[in-house]
């Protein structure tokens, strides 16, 4: 296959992103291994644009130091807390880390490989806040859109409140799906909006009361046009915008819909032809194509055969299957201000505003926020890093997958970031991320 010009050759005379040492310095001993990252990096291309590869010292960053991301994932594996994953960062648009660790199949004993197919699931919302922000920039939707102007059986929901006090009209934060306590309906005041369903504050299967008594767990059959309407029939968990609170499996699966009835195209038409295509993201996929089969990391301990079938349904909330390179593709875009290979998908402004605080004051429901965090639409934002106990800075914004996918962009300091996991092992992620802000030096 053969090599981008925007990745050089090791062995080029006059390359720019790679400088070549005729004598020893500092950090020598950690040189070989940067230079097989960096050749590594350069042999895995595909037809079209891709990110150029740097010297971390070039944009700021220390070689040596990096290497302590490859240290810590292996501790975690030696542990046996993650079987392996993948690591990628880029600085003021290039890359100077991306590497495998450990197996992506466990009982066959193959090493992890960058290309590995990972399940990506909750890390599909960022795709589905892009799309939505591209169809609000075309004045197609606007965030105040009531969702029943759109789909009209969700135009007059209910909530579903405490049956007593009968005086006060009481929607509990938290509420177990067996045996849930004694309810009543009452009509919303507010109706659902686009904005309350990007920011997680629409009340709509969230993991309250509602949610509770509707019988109803994470099913998705049929499509997006035959099961939305359905969710008519489901009570709020409460009034509209008066919390956030996560609905992981629902909420944006309605934007999605919504985006498919303003664009007359499939959502999965839209995302691959709007974004995946432009962005480069040549093994992002709801249906997994045969010839990548091998591909896929292979999950310890679970029962993958049910992931990777062909579908119907394209879900906004979860569904993707990725690889690092194509998600390190999608977050430099919103790094840039929502430009990526010469091909703009989004405004700067329409980014700051995507990845602007929208929940201020209001309380939050389960496991989801927490001091310090704040929500954007469909990804997470850092307000404090300190009592977020962050190590990305104020301001930076990503997602994040129930199995340890996670990718985000922190504008501060020029970094996108991705680390790729199939088990959700938070001491790994975090660092990973202390691994990345150690080694900005400049």
């Amino acid at each position: 296959m053969s090599r981008p010009a925007s990745i050089p050759s090791p062995s080029r005379p006059g390359r720019t992103n790679i400088r070549t040492h005729t004598s020893p310095r500092k950090n020598d001993l950690v040189r070989p291994r940067a230079w097989a990252t960096l050749a590594a990096l350069s042999a895995i291309t595909v037809c079209g644009a891709e990110l150029p590869v740097a010297d971390a010292e070039s944009v700021g960053m220390s070689t040596e130091r990096l290497q302590r991301i490859d240290t810590a994932m292996q501790r975690h594996i030696d542990a046996g807390k993650i079987q392996g994953g993948v690591t990628a960062l880029a600085r003021r648009g290039k890359v100077v880390h991306f590497e495998a660790h450990g197996l992506m199949d466990v009982e066959a004993g193959r090493p992890m490989s960058r290309d590995a197919i990972f399940i990506m699931m909750s890390s599909t919302k960022a795709v589905l806040g892009v799309a939505a922000m591209m169809v609000i920039e075309e004045g197609l939707i606007r965030p105040s859109d009531p969702v029943g102007n759109y789909i009209p059986e969700l135009a007059d929901m209910q909530v579903a409140v405490l049956k007593e006090p009968a005086a006060e009209d009481i929607s509990p934060l938290q509420v177990k799906g067996r045996n849930p306590p004694a309810h009543r309906l009452v009509p919303a005041k507010t109706p659902i909006t686009i904005h309350h369903l990007l920011t997680h504050t629409s009340g709509l299967m969230s993991g309250g009361l509602g949610a509770a008594v509707s019988g109803r767990g994470k099913e998705r059959r049929g499509t997006l046009a035959s099961y939305i309407p359905t969710l008519g029939e489901v009570p709020l968990d409460f009034e509209p915008g008066t919390r956030r609170a996560y609905s992981g499996t629902t909420g944006l699966d309605v934007v999605a819909r919504i985006i498919e009835i303003v664009s007359d195209l499939g959502f999965n038409e839209f995302v691959q032809t709007r974004i995946f295509d432009p962005l480069q993201m040549n093994d992002t996929h709801y249906t997994l194509p045969p010839s990548k089969a091998s591909r896929r990391v292979a999950i310890q301990g679970r029962d993958m055969s049910g992931w990777f079938g062909e579908t119907t349904y394209f879900s906004g909330s979860v569904g993707l299957s990725s690889t690092a390179k194509d998600y390190l593709h999608f977050q430099q875009m919103l790094t840039n201000g929502g430009e990526l290979f010469g091909r703009r998908l989004l405004s700067p402004r329409t980014v700051t505003m995507m990845t602007s605080n929208h929940v201020a004051g209001l309380p939050v429901a389960g496991r989801k926020g927490g001091p310090g965090r704040g929500a954007g639409y469909a990804v997470g934002v850092i307000l404090d890093p300190v009592a977020a106990n962050s190590r990305r800075s104020a301001g930076a914004f990503g997602s994040g997958g129930a199995f340890g996918t996670i990718s985000w962009s922190d504008p501060a300091e020029e970094i996108t970031a991705v680390i790729m996991l199939q088990q959700p092992y938070g001491p790994a992620i975090y660092d990973f991320e202390n691994a990345v802000r150690q080694a900005i030096i400049d």
